[in-house]
């Protein structure tokens, strides 16, 4: 089953699915059960430009909460095919769930109150339980094609797919149902081209939200959560090796595993890291030209690439921590944390306040 999505953003914790298309397809290619699916949404849908509906095609549309039963016909005892597992498979999940949640809410007041018994008792259906997902985007990387535009369209093209990833006039007019569908088409397309070369897929229970609703493995999640292990002896010098505390960033221009390339690093206990920040020691990265994402970034800082192979053949040589300095913690986002604290300042007076200031905590970006 192919599927494709338009959300409202980026991330599953804050966006929001608006259409969701989907094929079933066998190995010789011939097209099943088709499904497509409008979905009001329960925040703003944003300028009809990003997704092709009217205001009253999205007012006229179910909730997610509507169509969650035929999702899960269509998608249980599959392999799901998307591009780019962590945003497509994060905003179903994150649907699912917030679906799931509100069902049980609402059958839990039913049994309460004035209303005990009155209100119908809610099914929406389950979280979708696909046999594997297979990540088209992850298996270009895997194989070697690079893209800039690392959009469908600009994956496909640069797999040698008749695909332009330009916006025209005339596809803004087109039917949303018409577009959305190409995508789809498209995409299965792209998956029987990679077939000849190494398939990035994970089984469902391999993967877990990260703090954005993103859908990522375990080892990748557990590794950005980790407890810093060691000081940050710096950004890593060429020809120099490497240094237990190390800021280790994992760009997805590599062709090894990106999990097994972070599992080897907690093992030596470094520290990773999903974010580039000034604070990075080292990006993992097999490309040196024509940068894009994160390794154009650490060009700009000044921080240095090094490809996946020579990662990990440095990481046999790897040396103790600079220095015995006790490692920082990570902290994880706290609304409204610096002014609870003014807060609690003031309340306290000078002698709370002398006895809760501490030395203060270095910060270290998950």
């Amino acid at each position: 089953m192919a599927l494709t999505l338009q959300t409202t953003g980026i991330h599953p914790s804050t966006g929001r699915i608006v259409t969701i298309d989907a094929v079933a397809f066998d190995n010789a290619g011939n097209y099943g059960q088709r499904f497509h699916a409008v979905i009001k949404p329960d925040i703003d849908a944003g300028p009809r430009h990003l997704h092709g509906l009217t205001v009253a095609d999205i007012e006229q549309a179910p909730a997610f909460n509507k169509i969650l039963k035929s999702l899960d016909k269509l998608i249980d005892g599959r392999t799901l095919i998307v591009h780019d597992i962590p945003y497509t498979w994060g905003f179903i999940v994150a649907e699912a769930r917030r679906a799931m949640i509100a069902a049980a809410r609402h059958n839990r007041a039913r049994h309460r109150g004035r209303n005990k018994g009155k209100r119908r008792h809610q099914k929406v259906g389950h979280m979708p339980t696909p046999v594997r997902i297979v990540d088209t985007l992850a298996t270009s990387y895997a194989q070697g094609v690079r893209s800039n535009d690392v959009r469908l369209r600009g994956v496909a093209q640069n797999n040698g797919l008749d695909a332009v990833p330009t916006a025209t006039i005339e596809r803004a007019h087109r039917p949303e149902q018409e577009t959305s569908r190409e995508e789809t088409e498209l995409l299965i397309q792209l998956y029987q081209h990679q077939q000849h070369g190494p398939v990035r897929s994970y089984a469902p229970d391999d993967l877990r939200a990260d703090r954005f609703g993103l859908q990522r493995s375990h080892v990748r999640v557990d590794a950005a959560e980790a407890p810093v292990q060691h000081h940050n002896p710096g950004i890593y010098e060429p020809g120099k090796e490497l240094r237990r505390g190390m800021v280790i960033v994992v760009a997805p221009e590599i062709l090894e595993d990106p999990d097994t390339i972070i599992s080897a690093l907690m093992r030596e206990e470094l520290n990773y890291s999903e974010k580039l920040t000034r604070e990075a020691s080292l990006v993992v990265c097999n490309v040196t030209t024509d940068l894009v994402g994160k390794a154009m970034h650490a060009q700009r800082k000044g921080i240095p690439l090094m490809s996946d192979a020579a990662f990990l053949d440095a990481l046999t040589r790897i040396e103790g921590p600079a220095t015995s300095q006790p490692p920082a913690r990570r902290q994880s986002p706290q609304k409204g944390g610096g002014h609870n604290r003014k807060r609690r300042r003031r309340r306290g007076g000078r002698g709370r306040g002398r006895r809760n200031s501490g030395g203060s905590t270095p910060k270290n970006n998950a």
